[in-house]
Parts: C-alpha cells; sequence; structure tokens
C-alpha cells in the first residue's frame, strides 16, 4: 500500500511518523509540499521519497493524502480528477466534507477526517465523516490505516468537525493546563524537568484510567477528593475561577 502527502505541513508529518513508528515502510510514502528543497530534507530524514508536484505523488501512490490548505483545495485537485480514478483521496483539510469533495472530485473514492497531532506517537484521535465514496473494502482498508494513528470516531457530517475540533484544537488547551501545573510544581520547589514530568504522567494515566474503565470523570474526580482533604479544595478553587465555563467557550470559540 502506497501512501502519498499532497502537502506535507505539521498535520502530515505527524500522520507520517506515527505511520513510520507503527510500522509503515517509510519508503512506501511520498510528499510534495510548496518548498521542495525543504521537503526533500525533511523527507529523507524519514526515509521517505520527496515529490515535485501532486500529479507524481498520485501517480505513486494508493492512498492519497490531502493536506493542502483548504483555499488550495480545487486548484490543486480538480486537475487530477482523472489520475485518481482508481486511487483513495483521504482528506485531512478542514471543512471539507464530503459533499465539497464530490463537487471537486465528482466519482472519485474520498474520505473526509480530522486527526490531531498526537497521532504522531500513535495516540491520536481521527475524527471521521461516516459519509464518504469509498466501497467497503476502501473504508476498512482506511480504517484500520488509520487506527495505526490512534483512536478512530465516526461521525455524521454534522458533528464532524465539533468532534474534530475537541480532538484537534484542544491539545493545545491541555498543553497550556500542563504547563500552569508546571508552573505551580515549580513554585513550590520542583525542577522543572521533573514538574512536567510529572504532570504529563499524570494526565496520560488520567485519560488511560477513564478509557479503560469507562468511568464518568465526575466519579473519578469524587474518588480522589477525600472529605476536607486537599484535593476538594482545589476542585472548590477550580469552580470559583471558572475553569468548565473556559474550556467550553474556548470550544465554543473554535466554532465560530
Amino acid at each position: 500500500m502506497k501512501i502519498g502527502f499532497v502537502g506535507f505541513g505539521n498535520m502530515a508529518s505527524a500522520m507520517a511518523d506515527g505511520w513510520i513508528a507503527a510500522g509503515v515502510a517509510a519508503s512506501d510514502m511520498c510528499a510534495c509540499a510548496g518548498r521542495y528543497d525543504a521537503l526533500v530534507e525533511r523527507c529523507e530524514a524519514r526515509g521517505m521519497v520527496a515529490c515535485h508536484d501532486a500529479a507524481e505523488v498520485v501517480a505513486a501512490s494508493d492512498i492519497v493524502v490531502a493536506a493542502v490548505k483548504p483555499y488550495m483545495i480545487e486548484k490543486v485537485f480538480a486537475p487530477l480528477k482523472d489520475a485518481l480514478a482508481k486511487k483513495v483521496v483521504l482528506s485531512v483539510a478542514w471543512t471539507w466534507d464530503s459533499a465539497k469533495w464530490e463537487q471537486v472530485l465528482p466519482g472519485v473514492a474520498h474520505i473526509s477526517t480530522v486527526p490531531n497531532t498526537p497521532v504522531s506517537v500513535g495516540e491520536g484521535v481521527i475524527a471521521c465523516e461516516k459519509a464518504s465514496t469509498l466501497n467497503d473494502e476502501q473504508r476498512a482498508v482506511v480504517l484500520d490505516l488509520l487506527g495505526k494513528l490512534g483512536a478512530v470516531v465516526e461521525l455524521d457530517t454534522s458533528l464532524l468537525f465539533v468532534g474534530g475540533t475537541v480532538g484537534g484544537c484542544a491539545p493545545a488547551f491541555v498543553a497550556m493546563a500542563i504547563e500552569a501545573l508546571g508552573d505551580a510544581a515549580v513554585k513550590h520547589g520542583i525542577p522543572r524537568a521533573d514538574a512536567y514530568r510529572i504532570v504529563s504522567q499524570m494526565v496520560l494515566g488520567t485519560a488511560k484510567l477513564q478509557l479503560a474503565t469507562g468511568q464518568h470523570p465526575a466519579a473519578m474526580k469524587d474518588a480522589v477528593c477525600s472529605p476536607g482533604g486537599a484535593t476538594i479544595k482545589g476542585v472548590v478553587a477550580l469552580e470559583d475561577a471558572g475553569m468548565r465555563s473556559a474550556l467550553v467557550k474556548a470550544i465554543d470559540a473554535t466554532l465560530q
């Protein structure tokens, strides 16, 4: 299975890194991007093939990852319609759902997704549109491939970019929380490197526990809060500071 990236920015690079880490041969992946010299350097560092343009990527690939800026999609892909006839287009372009792709590439197999950057370490979440023009065999192949990058969540079209926002933008919010908790630890004397290690492992462990048990987050919180203890005092401080409201407003803002 040959994978090609049309556009090789942060998200495409993260996907490539995740697939390589999962055992996909780097030599089976190629990419094109605006700055060829920089692309060559980035591809060679991974063992991938650098291509001069999108047509070259399409010719060399079975699955074509559409990773250019959304405003460039029609200009880049419309001329490639015939060349894409027997390929699968895997879109990671923001706001490009199945209906929009069908206007540009009618009759071509395409599927729209919204991954997040933790796919680079196989711990991503990939929102995947239920609607697509893939046949059952193609969809199974794509979902298996995406599954190597993390958790795949299939969503109705109306929810695709909501799920993508929560999964794709929230890593920035979590990183801010990690930084803030790290600062708090440093304030109380813990060296910064140790502080970040403690906080990041705590976030990882808490997330794994929730996923493994399916426990409601509120129940997990309650389990840590002893009557009159330190944790419940911290919880009340967060409530007073409006943490819940701030997070909801952050997601609302990204969807405007």
